[in-house]
């Protein structure tokens, strides 16, 4: 169904990807994954036609038969695309059932049978709700649904359980196993990987190290094994002092009567499935959002709905969409530096130097900081997320889903980087065990109620574990 022959990606001075084949039979998934920056995401793309501007793509593509030149996107309907962050292409303003009729139209296929296939309910009331109203899982499968209106002959799946629970993930998991269509699937997720992929490619600096059907089994090379076995360290266990930060009977949007402490240099870790006020929680102690009830105190003084700078800069976050969060046009280094000149008054020469120091004690050059946003990895640029928020030398920094999408080395080394910085952290997160490990306190939501606190650990919170 799908054969890459050959195919490379050159900007003027850098080889993005280098001589990638692979060949995808009907029916079957292919997975590619490899270290942030290792060339995936650019080789699916080029499947689409789509590529850096400025470069060059040579190689052979050939779909369901056609062949389809270097470079060039392929026939209306050929392939399809979910991309890892779906609210960027749904369109706000149209209610679900809208879009789902004018694709349908224009492709003459069934609605119902789309939203079937991507297990979406098809009644009224779901049909006339706009995209924000559904939770991370539901717009997935609504691209999904969207997706397959047009036919497709081979779908490109990018990172499609990022930032998604235990739960959600399994569902869709078992959509993508079960649509029959030939599936290009990129993910740091090895246990979905294991699970649904028929053939594994790994890349590393776009050249494929290595290819099976057993390669996160029985991996040959110490790139492929590094990437599989590769786990945060874990943190040193510390006393819990005073609270720092005070939550008291906090409600907002979903959440009702939520009472939570964190200690000075505390890490906690607040967990539960998609839709139960993880990041609701989160925006309001950040001062993002307003709340209706209950106070957030910060060394015992009660933080206001709408903060000055000096609070702003006591209470960072950090986005779990890094390349969103950053202006595409500027230079990095320019936008890390912004939050020094900002929150703290400092001159702006002296606010660049702190910014390349701090970008550099977090595993970034000073080539990285000068280029923009989209020339930078998901690694990389998660980094820089987090040298923003901590020129704001924050007392508590929050961090949403920041390693969701991230390679299991890069996760490690990102959250190693966490557990070694001096600042009270909370870590809003889906993966329970991942959170455990680095975390002093898990904190479970469910239905924007806190429902189980209590030590990380082996034997902690049984009842979520079951």
């Amino acid at each position: 169904m799908l054969h890459v022959d050959d195919l490379t990606v050159a900007v003027p001075g850098r080889t993005l990807v280098d001589g990638v084949g692979f060949t995808l039979p009907a029916a079957r998934m292919l997975a590619l994954v490899g270290a942030s920056g290792s060339g995936k995401t650019t080789t699916a793309l080029a499947l689409l036609g789509e590529h850096p501007p400025g470069a060059r793509v040579t190689g052979r593509v050939t779909v369901a038969g056609r062949r389809i030149a270097a470079g060039q996107p392929p026939p209306p309907g050929t392939v399809g695309f979910i991309p890892q962050h779906p609210a960027s292409v749904l369109n706000p303003v149209l209610r679900i059932g809208t879009v789902l009729r004018q694709l349908a139209a224009r492709h003459g296929t069934a609605v119902p049978e789309a939203l079937s296939k991507a297990r979406l309910p098809g009644d009224r009331d779901f049909l006339r709700r706009f995209p924000h109203q559904l939770s991370g899982g539901q717009q997935q499968r609504l691209v999904l649904a969207h997706v397959l209106l047009a036919g497709p002959s081979v779908i490109v799946a990018d990172e499609p359980t990022t930032g998604q629970d235990a739960v959600t993930r399994a569902e869709v998991a078992a959509e993508l196993s079960g649509l029959g269509v030939a599936v290009v699937l990129l993910s740091h997720d090895l246990e979905l990987v294991r699970e649904l992929a028929d053939q594994v490619v790994v890349l590393k600096d776009g050249r494929v190290v290595e290819s099976g059907p057993t390669v996160l089994d029985r991996p040959r090379t110490a790139y492929a094994r590094a990437l599989v076995t590769a786990r945060p360290r874990e943190p040193e266990s510390r006393a819990e002092p005073v609270a720092l930060l005070e939550i008291e009977d906090l409600g907002a949007g979903i959440l009702r009567e939520v009472t939570l402490d964190v200690a000075r240099g505390e890490r906690l870790a607040v967990v539960g499935r998609s839709g139960s006020g993880k990041t609701t929680l989160a925006r309001c102690v950040a001062g993002l959002r307003p709340w209706s009830s209950g106070v957030i105190r910060l060394a015992g003084r009660p933080l206001p709905r709408r903060r000055g700078r000096a609070d702003l800069a006591r209470v960072q976050y950090v986005f779990q969409n890094a390349l969103a969060s950053f202006d595409p046009y500027r230079a990095v280094v320019d936008q890390v530096a912004r939050t020094a000149v900002r929150l703290r008054g400092l001159p702006v020469p002296a606010a660049r130097e702190e910014a390349v120091e701090t970008l550099a004690a977090l595993g970034l050059d000073p080539g990285a900081g000068r280029r923009r946003p989209h020339a930078l990895s998901g690694g990389e640029l998660q980094r820089a997320a987090l040298a923003r928020a901590l020129l704001a030398r924050p007392d508590v920094l929050i961090c949403d889903e920041i390693t969701s999408g991230l390679d299991p080395v890069t996760e490690a080394e990102v959250f190693d980087l966490l557990t070694a910085l001096d600042v009270t952290l909370i870590v809003i997160s889906h993966d329970l065990p991942l959170a455990a490990r680095i975390a002093d306190r898990v904190a479970v939501l469910h239905d924007g109620r806190l429902v189980e606190h209590g030590p990380a650990g082996q034997n902690s919170l049984p009842n979520l574990r079951k």
